[in-house]
């Protein structure tokens, strides 16, 4: 029974823990669970706010099959389990004045230190993790597609927009041809119009996604050209279309969220990708030889 597979383990109770059982389990959950968790995950604000029967038509499942997800996990039902997303949505709603004020109440006797303290203590975390976590082989492999790639697009928004214009300026300096998509006039996909076979793009988008950065991924991807995708989850929108991507799962402190292990990821990509080529050969050439 789905309800003792779910009390085998301790019932996460907040999002990211949620997030992390979802994903380790995702493999063995029957198609339909699976389906609706993959929603929940891509979702939560849908969850969050809608009813059953709202939810249950947005996933394209039965109402039940929502109750089902929630027992396979642990929890005593449906709204239990939507508990979890509405306080997710609660913290993450958090005006950046109201997080300043919950530092402030925080009373600590050196508020600068600790404020200081509290987010290299979250880039730390971020970075450790992603180490522990990151595969090397899918690195050299989305390595081999830009290197080869002979224009290599960019795609960023919002909160994840750091990332391109730091790669922007890598990839100037080492002479490596790009193009950020990132117009001041809004002609971002006709921009990615320009984009062939023979290109590949970098694409980086955290929940909430941005539809943009969403769109064009998917744009690209529809006209065969390779994307290698920076997210936070193995149910992101982003990795349906991406030809490699890489789950970087950032800390935060006081519902300020890090970029730490992002900005190391992709300085990486920039000198790899250099590098690559400078010596020109593949990691596939490299297995040949040997």
């Amino acid at each position: 029974m789905d309800n003792n597979v779910g009390t085998q383990t301790k019932v996460p109770r907040d999002f990211e823990s949620l997030r992390s059982t979802i994903i380790e389990r995702k493999n063995a959950m029957p198609k339909r669970l699976a389906q609706v968790a993959a929603f929940a995950l891509g979702n939560p604000d849908e969850i969050a706010f809608g009813t059953t029967a709202s939810i249950a038509a947005a996933a394209e499942v039965q109402p039940s099959t929502l109750v089902r997800l929630a027992h396979h996990l642990g929890y005593e039902g449906f709204s239990d389990l939507q508990s979890i997303f509405r306080e997710r949505l609660r913290d993450r709603t958090l005006s950046y004045e109201e997080r300043l004020v919950t530092l402030e109440r925080s009373a600590v006797e050196n508020e600068e230190a600790s404020i200081l303290s509290g987010f290299l203590s979250a880039a730390s975390q971020s970075v450790n993790k992603l180490a522990v976590t990151i595969e090397t082989d899918t690195f050299a492999k989305a390595v081999d597609v830009l290197a080869a790639a002979e224009t290599i697009y960019l795609i960023a928004k919002r909160r994840s927009y750091p990332l391109t214009a730091h790669m922007t300026y890598a990839f100037s300096k080492l002479n490596i041809r790009h193009q950020i998509v990132a117009s001041p006039n809004g002609i971002d996909g006709e921009i990615t119009r320009f984009a062939t076979e023979k290109d590949a793009a970098i694409a980086a988008s955290f929940s909430p996604y941005a539809a943009d950065s969403l769109a064009q991924a998917q744009d690209l991807a529809s006209r065969n050209v390779p994307v290698i995708a920076i997210t936070d989850s193995a149910f992101s929108p982003l990795t349906a279309c991406a030809t490699h991507w890489f789950e970087v799962a950032e800390s935060d402190f006081a519902g300020f969220r890090s970029l730490s292990a992002s900005m190391a990821l992709i300085m990486a990509f920039p000198v790899a990708i250099a590098e690559r080529r400078r010596k020109g050969t593949t990691k596939a050439d490299k297995t040949k030889m040997e």
